[in-house]
């Protein structure tokens, strides 16, 4: 086979219309072989001639897109120094675009000898178990698609797997149900767009890999992350599994999201792979350069650091992971279109010897590039090791899955004691985190529920997990849930405790997306998904993790869109500054303010109060900072927003005169949303329902609260519906 020098870069198989370059980077490697697969499966070996900068590189005239191909490297065998070479192992391509097939677990994708232990290299061929690169022809009409840049501010993000969505929806067609067409078929694309969401955050699309003690057991990796290809959407996921017809149909999706004004936003995870611990199978940089793309133990390079809890952490330290990295992201931006991004347990990237360092180089790096450093950038800002734990200490560029927010108001909702004053600082978007890194708002994603734990129903069902179809007798799956199950373990049919558990579902959606900051909603749990108590349903793939569509809750449906709506046309309850404190019209009146439930004003000793439950604030419409792009100033009606988490029921007086003359009903999560005006005046008493929640908006028409000023006082000292 005719093969020229090439080039080094770009890394990877690059097409260029006459043939292909290949380039696989290796510090360790003593000869990299190019491997060929034709259609019946005969592989052909080429040794790459040339290597620069430790990349390993070669030209192939008349290789097209729709090649098969694998590496093999050569190099040293010594597991006690963190070096395992085996050329007997066929080895994935890391800048693969596109990639065929699964493994099959077979003791052949073992570098190591099983009988003779990791010690000993395994002579066994794993390439007919191993999936296939390929060529990729990155050629497609985006016909003037472009990222949408919608400002934070204004953005409400749904967590959805694209599988799950649309597997059992009976509106799509059966055969691309569960797969990128699915989600971008426009019964899915109508949902997403009446709920009102900006923002679709996809759970890991990467290649990733089903753990063989899963696939033994039956399982599967629902959830992904398990990555082993950083380029290549996971392939299981396409309705047409054509491996060019699978990167297509990926941007196909992007590009009817964008069409209707919906961000797409990649949950990665470049922490780990899935070629585990010093026993796990050897796939792709484990046969690269494995003591360069892994963090090897100080102590023994034959171990793994393992900050992940998965068997290894890629190695952050090194130029070239950083470049993967980068790469990485940057394709997913440029090729196909992405809006942002959510890094999984982001603080492993900015480990450098040991600690997290937010001067990290994988942070400076994010900061200086000009591509990335311009797209929605999320972090799950902790890990499991040590010092893991970094929620409010990311970089100004960051926003971050704000876990301080879903623990307090999980607590909060069934009335835990000492609540009051964390609960006002996560309501309010949680400036004791952010506002000291010059971080505004936006910084915090707000969430109650995410794929990983509970669903909205679950959190309101079930004290317990109940993970035993994850067979591993329910050891599994987080043991502190916040939750409660309002008197019942799991379903029942008690009218009270269903009146009961609906609430709290509306109490927890009503103070997500009224909270200052970007709400983040679990899919499903708009609609009343269950998993029927599991909280760790990574490997169930089946129709307990799956979107029940016709067993929807449609009340709640409707409730959560109305909810949405609200947030969407009221800038009050999505500020882009800080609140303040500061005066208003006047030394008194600010722009928030918090009161008791007899109506004054919070005092430091009612914060301290450790069994006070109820509280109200004041949200000033006329006291929003910072205007339009354009110049024009935001305002917004004055909200009053009462909140009580006490078991029975409380009279709230609203404040006196100088924080609003008059109020109108808007929604009572006991009762639904105001169908006819309810006017209340100043002063006046509202008996508000245990456990539930109000929103009043300031009644601006002096003339008709004048006029009808004697029938609102009358109906003041009625229930607040």
């Amino acid at each position: 086979m005719k093969v020229w020098p090439g080039f080094p870069y770009p890394l990877g198989a690059t097409y260029d219309g006459a043939g292909t370059n290949f380039s696989l980077f290796s510090e360790i490697a003593e000869r990299v072989e190019l491997c060929l697969f034709d259609d019946g499966g005969q592989e052909e070996r080429v040794a790459l001639p040339e290597v620069t900068g430790y990349c390993w590189h070669g030209y192939f005239p008349g290789i097209e897109p729709g090649q098969r191909y694998g590496f093999r490297v050569h190099g040293p065998w010594r597991p006690e120094h963190g070096h395992r070479c085996n050329p007997a192992k066929l080895l994935l391509d890391p800048y693969a675009k596109a990639i065929e097939g699964q493994i099959e677990w077979h003791e052949a994708v073992f570098p190591y000898q099983f009988d003779d232990g990791p010690a000993v290299a395994s002579a066994e061929d794993s390439a007919p178990y191993i999936p296939r690169c390929i060529v990729h022809q990155p050629h497609f009409d985006w016909n003037g698609d472009r990222r949408l840049h919608l400002p934070w501010h204004e953005t409400v993000i749904y967590e959805t797997h694209v599988k799950g969505f649309s597997a059992m929806h009976p509106d799509i067609p059966e055969a691309i149900r569960g797969t990128y067409a699915g989600l971008a078929h426009p019964v899915a694309v109508q949902h997403l767009k009446e709920l009102g969401v900006t923002a679709v955050e996809l759970m890991p699309i990467h290649q990733f890999v089903h753990d063989k003690h899963l696939v033994d057991k039956g399982l599967r990796n629902y959830w992904g992350y398990n990555s082993i290809g950083y380029f290549a959407p996971h392939n299981e996921y396409a309705a047409d599994p054509r491996p060019g017809a699978v990167v297509a149909e990926f941007k196909q999706m992007v590009k009817a999201l964008h069409q209707a004004g919906i961000e797409v936003l990649l949950d990665v995870v470049y922490n780990h792979t899935g070629e585990g611990n010093q026993y796990g199978p050897m796939l792709c940089f484990k046969g690269i350069d494995n003591a360069y793309y892994y963090r090897t133990s100080f102590e023994d390079p034959f171990y793994y650091m393992d900050y992940t809890g998965t068997g290894n952490s890629l190695n952050m330290r090194h130029p070239h992971v950083l470049q993967l990295l980068m790469d990485s992201l940057r394709y997913w931006v440029q090729e196909m279109h992405v809006d942002g991004f959510r890094f999984d347990l982001a603080a492993t990237l900015a480990r450098e010897l040991h600690d997290v360092d937010k001067l990290s180089a994988f942070f400076d790096i994010i900061q200086q590039d000009p591509v990335l450093s311009q797209v929605k950038l999320i972090a799950e800002p902790w890990d499991v090791g040590e010092g893991g734990y970094q929620v409010g200490n990311f970089p100004p560029v960051w926003s971050e899955w704000n876990g301080k927010y879903r623990d307090c108001v999980r607590d909060f909702w069934p009335g835990r004691d000492e609540m009051l004053g964390e609960f006002a600082a996560r309501f309010t978007g949680s400036s004791d985190l952010y506002e000291n890194t010059s971080r505004l708002p936006f910084a915090s994603i707000n969430f109650v529920t995410a794929h990983d734990g509970f669903t909205l129903r679950d959190l309101v069902s079930y004290d317990r997990k109940h993970n035993e179809a994850n067979g591993e007798n329910n050891r599994d799956g987080a043991d502190d849930n916040a939750s409660w199950n309002c008197g019942v373990e799991g379903e029942t049919e008690d009218p009270e405790i269903v009146k009961l558990r609906a609430r709290q579902q509306r109490n927890f959606l009503t103070t997500l997306f009224l909270s200052q900051g970007v709400p983040m909603l679990l899919g499903g749990d708009e609609m009343g998904r269950t998993q029927e108590g599991n909280n760790n349903a990574y490997c169930q793939d089946t129709p307990l993790s799956w979107y029940d569509w016709e067993g929807a809750d449609s009340a709640l449906l409707d409730f959560c869109r109305r909810l949405i709506d609200f947030r969407h046309r009221h800038p009050v309850f999505r500020r882009r500054r800080w609140f303040q404190g500061r005066a208003i019209h006047g030394p008194e009146v600010t722009d928030i303010a918090w009161f008791t439930h007899e109506g004054t004003q919070m005092e430091e000793e009612h914060w301290d109060e450790g069994f006070a439950k109820s509280l109200g604030v004041y949200l000033n419409g006329e006291a929003i900072p910072n205007p339009y792009p354009k110049g024009d100033p935001i305002t917004d009606a004055s909200f009053y927003v009462i909140f009580n988490a006490h078991y029975e029921a409380l009279t709230f007086t609203l404040p006196a005169p100088e924080w609003g003359q008059a109020w109108l009903f808007e929604l009572d999560t006991d009762t639904g949303w105001a169908e006819e005006a309810t006017r209340y005046q100043a002063g006046a008493a509202l008996e508000v329902t245990a456990r539930s929640l109000v929103v009043l908006r300031q009644d601006e028409d002096q003339d008709e609260m004048d006029a009808a000023a004697t029938a609102s006082g009358v109906k003041a000292s009625g229930s607040a519906s």
